[in-house]
């Protein structure tokens, strides 16, 4: 029991390390970033419309890198990137013409870098700029001059089939020299001419003189329109009038021919004036307003307008008439 009572103690000490297993975790973590190193070394991603030339200690590498991620390459190369993308290079160069007047034209190439010939354009030329400083502005100088050697004078620049001359022989022979330097030619424009100033002028005032000529015949079709317009009317309504008194012929001889007929039958039949008579009777008896005034009650037709033609009974009616108005 007594020794039951001895108080208890604790060892607070850390345990010894084992020296051999850090060294071994460092080297493990050593090791494995060297690898990640030299992983990250020998890897190469090229962008996408490039190409890669790689150089090492000065030396071209003869195969390019074409667009993409490339492993287990040479950590030690020296790197140069080509854009082969569609370009376009604007030019303005003075061009001479047989007159010995300067038009200046402003010519646009459109080109791309062929990529399977980049380790030779890095080998004898250079870097993009250098490859268009080196080939392609000399080249398009010197083609410009030499075109204005064929046309007569600066104005024919002004024509399609010239300027169409122009863009096809530029196209074709830089085509055929940047080829071998490893520039292909897509397509080349003329974009503007630049004539000289006392050329433009004159140009101007011609065209003004053209539009004021072109103006005047506007003007004189106009008025021989109008003038044809008022022709047709006049003809047309001389058409109209002429039919008008046609129509109104037609009718008055129908009317005469209708009377002739009347008087005909009048004069030959006797008891035609008195049925008329009588049918103007009725009319007028019809008439709560009209008035009778008899000449002569005891004559068969007791109508004053109805005696037309008979002497005999026009002097009686008469003669009855002035007893009346005496009585």
């Amino acid at each position: 029991m007594g020794g039951m009572d001895k108080p208890i103690k604790f060892d607070h000490r850390e345990p010894p390390v084992n020296a051999g297993k850090a060294v071994t975790v460092i080297l493990i973590l050593l090791v494995l970033g060297i690898i990640f190193l030299a992983g990250s070394c020998a890897m190469k991603t090229v962008p996408a419309g490039h190409v890669g030339v790689a150089t090492l200690f000065g030396s071209v590498q003869p195969e390019p890198y074409e667009e993409g991620l490339h492993v287990f390459v040479n950590p030690l190369y020296k790197w140069t990137l080509y854009d082969v993308r569609e370009k376009s290079h604007l030019e303005s160069a003075p061009v001479p013409t047989q007159d010995q007047l300067s038009t200046v034209l402003d010519v646009s190439v459109q080109y791309r870098i062929n990529g399977q010939m980049a380790a030779k354009i890095l080998k004898e030329t250079g870097d993009s700029v250098q490859m268009t400083n080196v080939h392609l502005v000399p080249k398009l100088r010197s083609l410009l001059r030499e075109q204005g050697k064929s046309i007569k004078r600066a104005e024919d620049f002004f024509l399609e089939e010239t300027q169409q001359q122009i863009q096809n022989s530029l196209q074709m022979q830089l085509k055929e020299y940047l080829g071998l330097k490893g520039i292909e030619v897509q397509a080349v424009l003329l974009r503007d001419i630049k004539l000289p100033k006392f050329i433009t002028q004159a140009i101007e005032r011609k065209k003004e003189r053209e539009q004021a000529v072109e103006q005047q015949k506007a003007e004189l079709e106009r008025y021989t329109m109008e003038q044809q317009q008022k022709v047709a009317q006049a003809e047309a309504e001389e058409k109209a009038a002429e039919s008008e008194a046609k129509k109104r012929k037609l009718i008055a001889d129908a009317q005469a021919y209708e009377i002739e007929r009347i008087n005909e039958a009048a004069s030959n039949n006797p008891a035609y004036v008195q049925l008329e008579a009588l049918k103007t009777l009725q009319a007028m008896a019809k008439d709560p307003a009209a008035k009778m005034y008899f000449i002569n009650g005891d004559s068969p037709t007791p109508l004053p307008l109805m005696h037309m033609g008979d002497t005999g009974a026009n002097t009686t009616r008469s003669a009855g008439a002035a007893a009346a108005s005496g009585r």
